[in-house]
């Protein structure tokens, strides 16, 4: 008995590249694409362990919880770590990461997180990338969140290394992410006896054996569900337009915005610039039993308390992939407002207004 998703044939080295130029594509990059077998923190840990070493000092801008992961990983590599930490409920500024270059002279790594789907902030990348490139550092960007969700050009941004991931904004697979590397990352890596050779972990394997040796020859099996779910993803963005895409994400988040301010509940990210696209969070007392009661009232809405600390004082709305569409923002704002004894009807009516104002 045939399964249709288990009976079909290996994938080829030809049809994983093609797939390698369609992430590139996405991405309008010249860059090299290397597709890692695996969810995104895994091409994150690569690059940092690739770049960062004793006698290398990184400014790691944290505006949300994996910029304290990478800060983490960079220590444990020998790093010197400048940490600029900024509100959670904001975005960093490149005058900023500016002001903390000019301190540090001697930094040569960068590292941001461009949305924070956690925390529900954005961080301008095109500005930052401007005070990194007059720096000259080497700036690498976490992208998993964005991608898909709003405006992401890591060559005309100056990103050396920009991660992306399928599970959010693309609508696909957590088992899947893609790195694209600038020549100069390529060097740096290189460069570092600490770089990771012979593990999962190594960029520089795909480098080697993968890209100079021409795409030929894989240097495993891929996974090959999420490779095909990936390029499901790209059909269906191109076919959609990525334009589109990302306007369906922008008036999703303003229908979000718009239906929770009419229950009286306040954006925990202030400055709608400054709000990521993927997700609405919201400053909500009692927040993890907020969460409960609504997820009671709607088992399928897509929300959730904060993490940690922030349990106690933020909801979140997640608003990607698929899920950018109305009908999921009227289910969350209806499980919110059962969840909180308020009339839905005046948050449903906001939240219809600003999706048919916003341009789509």
């Amino acid at each position: 008995m045939t399964h249709p998703l288990l009976d079909f044939p290996p994938l080829t080295a030809e049809r994983f590249a093609s797939i390698e130029r369609r992430v590139a594509e996405l991405l309008s990059t010249r860059q090299d694409v290397v597709i890692t077998q695996g969810e995104a923190l895994l091409p994150l840990e690569g690059c940092i362990r690739s770049c960062a070493r004793p006698g290398s000092t990184a400014l790691n801008v944290v505006t949300g919880p994996y910029g304290t992961t990478f800060g983490n990983w960079l220590r444990d590599c020998g790093a010197t770590v400048v940490d600029l930490e900024v509100p959670f409920d904001t975005a960093a500024t490149a005058g900023q990461v500016a002001a903390a270059l000019a301190g540090r002279p001697e930094i040569d790594f960068v590292s941001l997180v461009h949305a924070e789907a956690a925390t529900g902030n954005t961080n301008p990348v095109a500005e930052i990338g401007e005070a990194v490139r007059a720096h000259g550092a080497l700036f690498m960007l976490d992208a998993v969140a964005s991608v898909g969700a709003e405006p992401l050009l890591p060559d005309a941004w100056g990103v050396d290394l920009c991660v992306i991931g399928a599970q959010k904004a693309m609508g696909g697979p957590a088992g899947v992410s893609a790195v694209s590397v600038s020549d100069r990352a390529w060097a740096r890596f290189a460069e570092n006896p600490a770089a990771p050779r012979r593990s999962y972990l190594s960029l520089l394997d795909w480098k080697e054996r993968w890209i100079d040796g021409g795409r030929t020859a894989l240097l495993h099996a891929p996974a090959q569900l999420e490779m095909l779910a990936l390029e499901a993803c790209l059909d269906r963005i191109a076919a959609e337009g990525l334009p589109v895409v990302e306007a369906r994400h922008a008036a999703a988040a303003a229908a979000t915005r718009a239906g929770a301010a009419a229950m009286g509940l306040a954006p925990y990210v202030g400055r709608v610039a400054e709000a990521a696209p993927v997700a609405t969070t919201l400053r909500v007392a009692d927040a993890s039993l907020v969460a409960a009661k609504a997820l009671a009232a709607d088992p399928a809405a897509p929300l959730a308390a904060g993490g940690g600390a922030l349990a106690k004082e933020m909801v979140r709305v997640n608003h990607y992939g698929r899920a950018a569409s109305l009908p999921v923002v009227r289910s969350a704002l209806g499980a919110l407002a059962a969840a909180l004894g308020v009339e839905a009807g005046p948050a449903l009516g906001a939240a219809d207004a600003a999706w048919e104002a916003s341009p789509r």
